[in-house]
């Protein structure tokens, strides 16, 4: 098989993994098995991704290591001293953290360069059930 033959074929892998999100799908499923140690692997594995179908037709409730609780302690790790918002750079780099993608670059608060908690919050559940559906949109 000649070198363009092979290349062709390896650039027409690439984008169909891209295309239907399979690096996100497996990265998402190794990190939950990580994280929540399952005995039976297998068998979360397959309900983890009943849940992953069933979130793709409603549209909610995407199978994600973060909850509120996780937020709110990123949040409160990014401020210490408890005034009460983190600067937009601070929250930049937190939603990259917790793998949210695509999160929204100008959230309320912004343009003072003071992001709240409920900001927060919002735009990290937001940011990742995008990145944790795994799924093509």
């Amino acid at each position: 098989m000649s070198h363009d033959k092979v290349k062709l074929r390896s650039d027409d892998a690439n984008n169909y993994l891209k295309r239907h999100r399979i690096m996100e799908l497996f990265n998402n499923l190794t990190a939950q098995l990580i994280y929540t140690r399952p005995e039976k692997p297998k068998t979360f594995l397959i309900e983890t991704l009943e849940k992953l179908q069933m979130s793709r037709s409603t549209k909610s409730n995407y199978p994600c290591l973060f909850d509120e609780t996780n937020i709110k302690s990123v949040f409160g790790m990014l401020d210490p001293t408890g005034r009460g918002y983190i600067t937009l750079k601070q929250y930049e780099e937190a939603m990259l953290t917790l793998g949210a993608k695509d999160y929204n670059p100008t959230p309320p608060g912004f343009d003072e360069d003071r992001i709240n908690l409920d900001t927060f919050k919002l735009e990290a559940i937001e940011g990742l059930k995008s990145a944790s559906a795994t799924f093509k949109d």
